[in-house]
């Protein structure tokens, strides 16, 4: 967090799950007029996801998106004809480190993204099929993950025991510190990405690429790997349903994402500045 700017907001990074979207995943009407709202007065506006660049198409498309946007917590940023601006990969001992970790774990669904797809062991994890709606597209089987992991730009430890990812995340800090970095995107997911992959690093390079001043840059999510932009923006807002950690890392807090949050902290805090 950098403290409310006085200048005007010349660039908007925001989060989407928990942030744009509400919990069915939709965008509100209110949303959309908002974002557009924005992008009328000049405001450029671009997103970052802990969601691969893939499953962000139809948001971007919906938002009117025409600049790079950040996908895997910021390890892919991705040009709007779809090339790389930037890509980080997790270095593999520090994926094997995850792996090892989350395998054994029967109460984790490890997931692995690399190549442009969706990679699981097996079919019968609880939150496949959630997630499967939510990326709009089907997993790929394998016998194992050892082929992919020169080419990982994340993993997953998916559960809904929240103490569980906690705690995992607590261990990996130890054993992958300079390596990688692990973050609860949401309560359910513990990702492990690049230690570049970062969404404060997102916002400074997509401002660079604009030529925006970090101080004019706005921030709005809702989860702990928001955080990160939080502290590099100019101006910094939370959802109104973020864990309290995440909100005294802002400089301001909106609704939830059930009370078109991200909406009013467009229409209030920019909008009217």
């Amino acid at each position: 967090m950098s403290g409310m700017t006085a200048r005007p907001i010349e660039l908007l990074l925001s989060d989407m799950d928990g942030t744009l979207l509400r919990p069915d995943h939709s965008l509100s009407p209110r949303t959309l007029d908002a974002v557009r709202a924005l992008r009328d007065a000049g405001v450029a506006f671009s997103l970052a996801s802990g969601r691969p660049p893939r499953a962000m198409q139809q948001q971007i498309e919906a938002l009117g998106v025409d600049l790079p946007t950040a996908g895997f917590n910021g390890g892919s940023i991705v040009n709007p004809d779809g090339s790389f601006l930037v890509r980080h990969t997790v270095p593999v001992a520090a994926a094997v480190s995850a792996l090892l970790l989350f395998e054994p774990c029967p109460q984790i669904e490890t997931w692995v993204f690399a190549d442009n797809q969706w990679l699981l062991r097996n079919l019968e994890g609880a939150l496949m099929p959630l997630e499967r709606h939510v990326l709009g597209y089907a997993p790929k089987v394998v016998d194992s993950f050892e082929e992919y992991l020169p080419r990982i730009d994340k993993i997953v430890a998916a559960s809904s025991d929240h103490r569980l990812l906690v705690e995992l995340e607590a261990r990996l800090h130890a054993t992958t510190a300079g390596q990688a970095q692990a973050s609860r995107s949401q309560p359910r997911f513990l990702d492990v990405t690049a230690l570049q992959a970062d969404k404060g690093q997102a916002l400074a390079t997509l401002a660079e690429h604009l030529g925006v001043p970090l101080e004019r840059t706005a921030a709005l999510g809702d989860g702990g790997n928001d955080t990160a932009m939080f502290q590099r923006a100019g101006l910094s807002i939370a959802m109104g349903q973020a864990e309290e950690q995440v909100k005294r890392q802002a400089d301001l807090v909106t609704g939830s994402n059930l009370e078109d949050g991200a909406a009013e902290a467009i229409e209030r805090y920019l909008l009217r500045r």
